[in-house]
Parts: C-alpha cells; sequence; structure tokens
C-alpha cells in the first residue's frame, strides 16, 4: 500500500513508521491518522514483523499535536466523534496491538503527539524532545486517551499537574517521572529503538502477545485471571515447546 503522510520501511523481522509531514511538526490530521491505523493492519497480520516502531521525520518534532485547523468549527456530536474514531482506529489499536511498539520521541511531542506515544507500549526519547499536554490552553481537554493513560504512567498528581497547567517537560524529566523509558542524542533514537526492537524480536512472539494483553488489563479485575489462563494456553503451544527445549539443550530458542 502506498502512504501520503507516514514511510513504512522494513528491517529483518523490524517495521519502521515515520509520520512524514515536517511542514507541519508532523501534526495528526485525519488522512495521518487513517494511515497510521491501516499500516498498523499490515504489521499485524505480516508474520514477518515482530516489533514496530514510530517516529517522526525531521529533528524537531515527533508529533506536535492535532491538525486543529481541521476541527476549529466542530459542533458537540462532530468532536465526541472526531474522539472516539481516533480512539478506535489508533490510539486503542496500538496499546492492544498483537506486537510491540515503540515510540521514537524525536522533538515535540504535545497533544495528540503524547497521546500518541502514551498509546505505544515502550517510548524512547532524544534529548531535545519536549512533552506535554496543552490543550487546556485552547478551552479543551486531551481527546485521544490523555486523562487516561498519563495517570497510569506518572500517577494522578503529576498527570494533574501536566494536564492542568499545560506545560512542557524536557525529555530527561519525563524519564525521571516514568513517561519515557531512557533518553538518548537525536542521533542514536532511532538505532537504540532499533536495537531493543532486534532484542524483543528473539523472543517468543506467542508470548509477547500475550503478555500484552495481560499487562493492559494490569489495573482491572481480569488481570489475573488473563495471566493465569494465558500462561496455561501458552504450555500447549509450539514456542513453549522450542523454548524449554533449547533451554535443556543449552541453546539459544528459535522462534
Amino acid at each position: 500500500m502506498t502512504y501520503e503522510n507516514i514511510i513504512f520501511e522494513t528491517e529483518g523481522k523490524i517495521a519502521l513508521v515515520t509520520i512524514n509531514r515536517p511542514q507541519s511538526l508532523n501534526a495528526l490530521n485525519a488522512k495521518t491518522i487513517s494511515e497510521l491505523s491501516a499500516v498498523l493492519d499490515e504489521i499485524s497480520t505480516d508474520s514477518n514483523i515482530r516489533v514496530a516502531i514510530i517516529t517522526g521525520s525531521g529533528e524537531k518534532s515527533f508529533v506536535a499535536g492535532a491538525d486543529i485547523k481541521e476541527f476549529s468549527d466542530f459542533g458537540k456530536e462532530a468532536a465526541e466523534q472526531l474522539a472516539r474514531n481516533g480512539q478506535n482506529i489508533l490510539f486503542d489499536k496500538i496499546e492492544n496491538l498483537n506486537k510491540p511498539v515503540i515510540a521514537a520521541v524525536n522533538g515535540f511531542a504535545l497533544g495528540g503527539g503524547l497521546e500518541l506515544a502514551m498509546s505505544c507500549h515502550i517510548r524512547y526519547a532524544s534529548d531535545n524532545a519536549r512533552l506535554g499536554l496543552p490543550e487546556v490552553t485552547l478551552g479543551l481537554i486531551p481527546g485521544y486517551g490523555g486523562t487516561q493513560r498519563l495517570p497510569k504512567l506518572v500517577g494522578k498528581g503529576l498527570a494533574n499537574e501536566l494536564i492542568f497547567s499545560a506545560k512542557m517537560i524536557p525529555a530527561q524529566r519525563a524519564k525521571e517521572i516514568g513517561l519515557v523509558n531512557e533518553v538518548f542524542s537525536q542521533e542514536d533514537l532511532v538505532s537504540k529503538a532499533k536495537e531493543l526492537a532486534a532484542t524483543i524480536a528473539n523472543n517468543s512472539p506467542m508470548a509477547i502477545s500475550k503478555a500484552i494483553e495481560a499487562v493492559n488489563l494490569s489495573e482491572t479485575e481480569r488481570g489475573f485471571e488473563t495471566e493465569i489462563k494465558s500462561f496455561g494456553e501458552l504450555f500447549e503451544m509450539d514456542d513453549k515447546k522450542e523454548g524449554v527445549t533449547a533451554f535443556m539443550e543449552k541453546r539459544k530458542p528459535v522462534f
């Protein structure tokens, strides 16, 4: 499939998705959201791909937010549909994808950009990254999951501070509060994300898929039961047989 606003590349078992609207600091418009949703479907069904990385083009911005001019004149119903549709086709889809998604945050990650990063399973950031949810300065609140995912990552108090103040924080502060996993130079960011992706890609894809599901339910009543059932189900799958056999034979497993 050909995309207009994203670049989709594969390197072995790793997919690299680059949001490519540098003239708009990679802001998320409807077309970009639709294309990201479509590429996630490709990644999900391609058995050769084990891990995905999402980043932005250029050195200034991961995603500077949603494209405000697209919805500036919306009414209540249209705005609700915008938020619901974005959650359904992109943000929730990333979080619940059957393969890990790493955000390589290379610069500004504001509003919808930070919400995109937070929907990913792991976040690496460049040392020039700036992260924030500025929606209240527009008389709005985050609409793509920001009020739900941020408290889970950094705690309710810090989430309130960031959302209410609309302030941007630097990458190092984001690491300190658990919003990003690691911080690297701009030059090393994507290569470090690829290193992690390669490590993940060597592990059991079925086990990782089950782990994603269980972790996503960790704050619900279904979390423990999902873990228990998944643990049992994996015992009847080929990946478990290969992993245990390799361990007993003192060799690396081949999944």
